[in-house]
């Protein structure tokens, strides 16, 4: 039976479904998820597609929780993407965001999908980008991705969503060596939670980050937010939508949002031609037989990584050319 009827009635099964489909490395389920995705793609699009990244204890899950209960009472429908860190020994992953989103996850109108990130680079997992368009072909009008942690994971949601917020805790402004000035460069909203916990605190992280800020070409003459929430006691998410709703209406009006979509879109596609590329370089035969005794020359230093490379490069080729 086809999931794209009923993932389009907003069923939540078929939704989790169709994701698991799209995950799946067979041969014939990836080309049952290419025609799924081809036959949803004129209802995708209309989601906010918001990425949310911040250090491990800064609170993302109760942030998100609290934040998507705000929308849910604002009559949006919401769905959550968690990247949950694989294990590098056992491949598993913990995947324990429902537990931690217990009232989002209950809530018809709320879509939660935890996925392991498979040690894909970034900590956004593999199949992210097509998830979001299943959730905005299933009605969900905000979609949230929230990685892993912090380092490259910014750069990899940064350059899938339309908006970016970074989390921070109320002490990030004590030490501004602390604050990755390339973090600082792609978010589009800064939320200092746990503003609770000690609220001088926040107001001197607040002061100080918006300081650092202006420093930033990238953000000289923006409209740059800095916010200071409670996430648990659900304190200050009005204006964090207000401000997310304001970027918006900025960036469609200049033409920006929608360039922005154009751009990720051929960056995607480039970037699954460089991944199907790499498997099929591996999977060549002619590669295969001689990548084991490249791999441990390079290692041992008999051979240097350039000349290695050209190696099994030109036997890749010469074969695919027969």
């Amino acid at each position: 039976m086809s999931l794209a009827a009923p993932l389009q009635a907003g069923d939540r099964r078929a939704l989790a479904k169709a994701i698991t489909l799209i995950e799946s490395t067979r041969a014939d389920h990836r080309e049952q998820a290419d025609g799924l995705l081809t036959a949803l793609m004129p209802a995708t699009g209309g989601a906010l597609r918001l990425g949310i990244s911040g250090v491990p204890g800064v609170g993302k899950s109760t942030f998100i929780e609290a934040f998507g209960l705000f929308l849910l009472a604002h009559g949006h429908r919401v769905a959550v993407l968690t990247v949950d860190p694989s294990s590098t020994l056992s491949g598993g992953a913990i995947l324990g965001d429902k537990t931690r989103m217990e009232k989002l996850s209950m809530d018809q109108r709320a879509f939660i999908r935890p996925s392991p990130s498979s040690g894909t680079l970034g900590g956004v997992a593999e199949k992210t980008r097509e998830a979001m368009l299943l959730c905005e072909a299933a009605g969900y009008d905000v979609v949230i991705v929230e990685t892993v942690g912090v380092g490259q994971s910014e750069t990899a949601v940064a350059g899938m969503t339309d908006l970016y917020l970074l989390l921070q805790l109320p002490n990030a402004g004590d030490d501004l060596q602390a604050i990755k000035k390339g973090v600082m460069e792609l978010a589009d909203l800064v939320v200092i939670n746990k503003a609770d916990l000690d609220d001088q605190a926040a107001t001197r992280a607040q002061a100080l980050i918006t300081s650092a800020l202006r420093l930033l070409p990238v953000h000289a003459h923006a409209r740059q937010r800095v916010l200071k929430v409670s996430a648990l006691k659900s304190d200050g998410i009005a204006p964090v939508w207000d401000a997310l709703a304001a970027l918006r209406s900025e960036r469609e009006a200049s033409g920006a949002w929608a360039a922005r979509r154009r751009e990720q879109s051929l960056a995607w596609m480039w970037e699954r031609i460089q991944a199907g590329l790499r498997q099929a370089f591996v999977a060549h035969p002619a590669v295969h037989a001689r990548l084991d005794a490249a791999t441990t020359a390079v290692r041992e230093g008999r051979t240097p990584a350039s000349t290695a490379a050209r190696q099994l490069l030109a036997a890749f080729q010469s074969r695919s050319a027969e």
